[in-house]
């Protein structure tokens, strides 16, 4: 649920759910094109096919069945971290260099990389006395059904979702 909703995408789980989950996946593709072929563009093939595949599940599933905005659900923007895995690995020819460097340039480099797409949606705006972001008035208009309330908790007048301090404290654990 992390990376479905724009009003999940928030500044405190988002940039560190999913980019460790989606690590798994680049990391995989990565090793098996690395040790077989000796090419280093398993990490941007995973996470190219992963967006593709994201896209196609967005559209067909929230849009062509339950009419969701495409803005409310997008997929987050994995292919500048799977450059940077697969440049890593080429540069260096270790695996521990890669590991180290290149999943902490994929933590690091996860929420700039999505911030344009973002920024928009972080605007504030105030409804019936209450300040809130843009993502998460969206979020409030378009109600799903078995979204726990507790999840979706709106701080009063902090603008939770605003990149402040918080997400560099995020990108460095995700990292």
């Amino acid at each position: 649920d992390w990376d479905f909703w724009i009003d999940f995408k928030d500044r405190r789980m988002w940039p560190t759910v999913a980019p460790i989950v989606a690590m798994c996946f680049a990391a995989a593709a990565q090793s098996f094109f690395w040790q077989k072929f000796r090419l280093p563009f398993g990490a941007t093939l995973a996470v190219f096919a992963l967006l593709v595949g994201e896209w196609i599940n967005r559209y067909d599933n929230f849009w062509g069945w339950t009419f969701f905005p495409i803005n409310l659900v997008f997929p987050s923007a994995l292919i500048p971290m799977g450059f940077w895995l697969d440049v890593v690995l080429l540069l260096s020819g270790s695996w521990v260099v890669t590991a180290v460097v290149g999943a902490m340039g994929w933590g690091l480099l996860f929420y700039p990389s999505n911030w344009p797409v973002l920024a928009q949606f972080h605007q504030a705006t105030e409804v019936d006395g209450v300040l809130l972001t843009l993502a998460d008035l969206i979020g409030f208009n378009y109600v799903r059904t078995g979204t726990p309330e507790y999840i979706r908790m709106i701080e009063r007048g902090t603008l939770r979702t605003f990149g402040k301090d918080v997400v560099p404290v995020a990108a460095f654990f995700s990292a």
